[in-house]
């Protein structure tokens, strides 16, 4: 069987660009049993309650969903457990830094498979304000109307 090449996006949590501002991504690996690579590779997860933090010097995914596989027998995997993220021991020093400094979290962005591998993209988040929702979709669907009505000048 051939190798596996390329990106496959599983999930992708868009709520995290409605409520942060995402200032830095990271990629990290993730150590999975069996029946959870299975279950992904059928396309299934949630990002939605995630969030990842470091203790005692390993960084962990807390709260991400991935349904039980159907096809599993009594070593199904638990779906909410807690994961551990594979990064470089400079990341995850550089990442405690940071989150430290105040008012900065560790929101997943998206799982996905890259060359075969499940991986996932951590963003250094900090939350947004009401305000600052409002005017993003105020910004957003000014864009979309200019967009709108170029498009109907060059016709």
């Amino acid at each position: 069987m051939p190798r596996e090449t390329g990106r496959k996006v599983i999930a992708q949590n868009k709520r995290a660009r409605h409520d942060y501002h995402i200032e830095d991504t990271y990629e990290a690996g993730l150590v999975l049993q069996g029946t959870e690579v299975k279950s992904l590779r059928l396309g299934r997860a949630s990002l939605v309650d995630g969030y990842a933090t470091v203790k005692d010097g390993e960084a962990w995914l807390i709260n991400i969903h991935i349904p039980e596989y159907t096809m599993g027998t009594w070593t199904n995997h638990a779906a909410r457990r807690t994961r551990k993220l594979l990064l470089h021991r400079k990341e995850i020093d550089k990442l405690v830094a940071k989150t430290k400094e105040g008012g900065l979290t560790l929101v997943p962005l998206s799982l996905y498979f890259k060359d075969g591998k499940a991986k996932v993209e951590l963003g250094l988040a900090k939350g947004k304000k009401d305000w600052d929702k409002r005017q993003t979709l105020a910004e957003k669907q000014a864009k979309r109307e200019m967009a709108r009505e170029l498009r109907h000048r060059n016709r």
